[in-house]
């Protein structure tokens, strides 16, 4: 029996590319996708929202980590405002590699409409946000759990956010965040319960990631990085910290105890103290 194998979405930077060189940390073959193949590429709609020009990373960048780790890398562009991209990527999985072990559904809209007012999010803007954040991720999960099952095991962590649990605590641009966005993860976040109960009498388990606020290659390029921290307690987290949970989540027996339930990583990462060198800055520090 070969390595186990990660799919991940959103791998080129960030959060994704730290959890995929956690999960080869671990002994898992990698799937990286994204947008964003080669370096210096610009995707179609952007790199991010408003206030951020082009981000460094990616997939190939993501794969020469995973592969000098002594693992398997195999990146895949793919965007998820393109299903017919998903369902390449996996299918391609499953020729080349025979397997999915794990979908982290990590990838999320980067595009107009994640930092508008309401007065000006248009309805091409909302409808991408959901497609990108819900549609897409229900699109992956169809394909990938009835192989799980077949398989005998699976696992499935999809990242979610606290802006679909509370308010912002200033406007969009200020410190806070756009409704479309904050609404989309809201809808993500119900799933893994649902999932959870269809397939009680299965090995399989589902989980939300909740990361806090990270300090992705993103967040240091955004004009209002400052005011968006002022309101986080700690500061923010190094990207190692909600890589190092979605880590653990995929190979410790004991995280079946969480299964359908939203695991909160920053406070999880202290509890376990996956990450010893990091130690949260205290409010006002």
């Amino acid at each position: 029996m070969g390595a186990k194998v990660a799919f991940i979405t959103g791998a080129s930077r960030g959060i994704g590319k730290a959890t995929a060189i956690a999960l080869a940390r671990k002994g898992f073959d990698v799937v990286v996708t994204a947008r964003t193949l080669e370096d210096g590429e610009v995707p179609r709609g952007g790199a991010h929202d408003p206030g951020t020009g082009p981000v460094p990373g990616s997939l190939r960048a993501t794969a020469a980590e995973i592969e000098r780790l002594g693992r398997r890398a195999l990146p895949i562009r793919l965007d998820l405002l393109d299903l017919a991209s998903i369902d390449a990527a996996i299918e391609r999985t499953y020729a080349e590699w025979g397997r999915i072990d794990l979908l982290v559904n990590n990838g999320i809209y980067q595009g107009p409409g994640v930092m508008s007012w309401i007065r000006d999010l248009t309805e091409q803007q909302f409808h991408d946000m959901f497609l990108g954040n819900v549609f897409a991720n229900v699109h992956a999960i169809q394909r990938v759990v009835p192989r799980m099952i077949e398989a005998g095991s699976g696992t499935v962590v999809n990242v979610v956010s606290a802006a679909a649990m509370m308010d912002p605590p200033a406007p969009a641009g200020r410190g806070g965040w756009g409704f479309a966005y904050s609404a989309s993860k809201a809808a993500l976040i119900r799933m893994v319960g649902v999932l959870k109960v269809e397939y009680a009498d299965t090995p399989l388990q589902f989980f939300n990631m909740e990361p806090g606020l990270v300090i992705t290659e993103a967040m240091e390029m955004r004009a209002d990085r400052e005011a968006f921290s002022q309101f986080a307690d700690g500061g923010g987290a190094p990207m190692a910290v909600p890589a190092s949970v979605v880590a653990w989540l995929a190979t410790a027996p004991e995280a079946r105890e969480l299964n359908g339930q939203t695991v909160a990583a920053q406070p999880q990462c202290l509890k376990l103290n996956l990450v010893p060198e990091w130690q949260p800055r205290r409010r006002g520090a």
